[in-house]
């Protein structure tokens, strides 16, 4: 897998991804930057979400249970000093479909954080990272 990042001005960047697609970064203004777009830690954020979050609803449907929404708030903190890598990350989820069962939810998520999610297993190298979840019938 290649991916490309180019430096546009300031702090402002804009990554490629294999696929084709580009997001804009960016820092804050004490930095150079415009706040014009993501900072690229955040960007690690996203990626733990959207990764998980893809194997919860994978794993459940693969189970067929019905699911009709996820939602992930992730909830982290980074060290005081250089590098500020994270050390603490909290990711929850809210999943709804009708008669969704706690085991089964329970069972996806773990799954996702210990075999499945290439990030969540990554940057639990270097965070303590944990997680719970709520289901909302729909």
């Amino acid at each position: 897998m290649k991916a490309r990042v180019k430096w546009i001005d300031g702090a402002m960047m804009v990554g490629e991804s294999p696929s084709g697609h580009a997001v804009v970064m960016d820092g804050p203004e004490a930095f150079g930057g415009r706040n014009l777009g993501i900072r690229p830690m955040e960007m690690l954020l996203l990626g733990l979400g959207g990764c998980t979050e893809f194997d919860v609803i994978h794993i459940l449907r693969k189970g067929r249970h019905e699911v009709s929404g996820c939602e992930v708030e992730i909830d982290a903190e980074r060290a005081d000093k250089d590098p500020k890598v994270f050390t603490r990350i909290h990711v929850h989820f809210t999943v709804s479909g009708p008669a969704l069962g706690e085991k089964a939810v329970a069972r996806a998520v773990s799954l996702s954080a210990e075999k499945f999610c290439s990030a969540s297993i990554m940057l639990g190298k270097v965070a303590e990272i944990t997680h719970d979840f709520e289901i909302v019938d729909s």
